[in-house]
């Protein structure tokens, strides 16, 4: 078995920025190969790393170039894993199960390219559960940051009537018939392991994931001795409006940059 974490492939891919490269990697997960998008400022200096955690399942919410783009234009290199199973990855997406070793071996690719020890998480609705995740497994974390993000599988089950039968099919029953995987799933139970400062965000009208998840996240945070951070955005659904999205990915990017110079981390 290859080593985890260790590039099999790479390949240049079409980048929407003159200023940002973009690379495809296939990379080792458990004896998959697995695929992600890289993003890296052209410009030679010295920037930190960010393992960017997408939300969604199979091709839904699928990593998108600017997003990544926008993060390396902030002073990051970042790698996107797409998750196993996904744009000709090996395994299948599971949705927080073994999948979440494609985030934490992603880690050694931002690693590779950053040259860095400690890797900034960033998550975005499911990916906020796999941040959180990475952040559990791992001490080689600077910071997390989880937006719109799930922390409870069980309540996703129940608050997603539409998600249902997906949830049932991935996991082979709901939380009546199965409760323990759904809580093994959900890092709201372990986080009392994460090690680094953590950023919540959320819109107070979210209906795809409930701000009630955050809400409890950051009491199961509190309770553990954590450094946590709130930002709830009054009015605001799952997805910002395009001008507020770029000033609070500049506000993050800003954050965690803060995080990343304090000598504590």
């Amino acid at each position: 078995m290859k080593e985890n974490g260790s590039i099999e492939s790479i390949r240049k891919y079409p980048s929407p920025n003159p200023q940002v490269e973009l690379l495809e990697i296939i990379y080792w997960s458990n004896g998959l190969r697995v695929k992600g998008l890289l993003a890296k400022p052209i410009k030679e200096g010295h920037y930190e790393g960010l393992l960017y955690l997408r939300g969604g399942l199979q091709s839904v919410g699928m990593v998108r170039p600017a997003r990544i783009a926008q993060f390396a234009l902030n002073g990051f290199v970042v790698f996107a894993p797409y998750y196993r199973g996904n744009r000709g990855g090996e395994g299948r997406d599971e949705f927080g199960g073994d999948d979440r070793l494609d985030a934490l071996y992603g880690i050694e690719i931002v690693k590779t390219f950053a040259k860095v020890d400690k890797v900034h998480l960033f998550g975005f609705s499911r990916g906020g559960m796999m941040a959180l995740w990475t952040a559990i497994l791992s001490k080689s974390i600077r910071s997390v940051v989880t937006w719109s993000g799930v922390s409870n599988l069980t309540e996703l089950y129940y608050e997603r009537v539409d998600l249902r039968r997906t949830l049932k099919r991935l996991i082979g029953g709901s939380p009546n018939k199965y409760p323990e995987i759904y809580e093994e799933r959900s890092p709201i139970y372990e986080v009392e392991r994460i090690q680094a400062p953590v950023l919540i965000i959320h819109g107070t009208e979210d209906q795809n994931v409930s701000i009630e998840q955050s809400k409890r996240l950051e009491k199961a945070l509190k309770e553990a001795g954590k450094e946590v951070e709130t930002w709830y955005m009054s009015g605001l659904a799952h997805h910002f409006p395009p001008n507020l999205n770029r000033e609070t990915v500049q506000s993050i990017c800003k954050w965690m940059k803060d995080k990343g110079s304090e000598k504590s981390f």
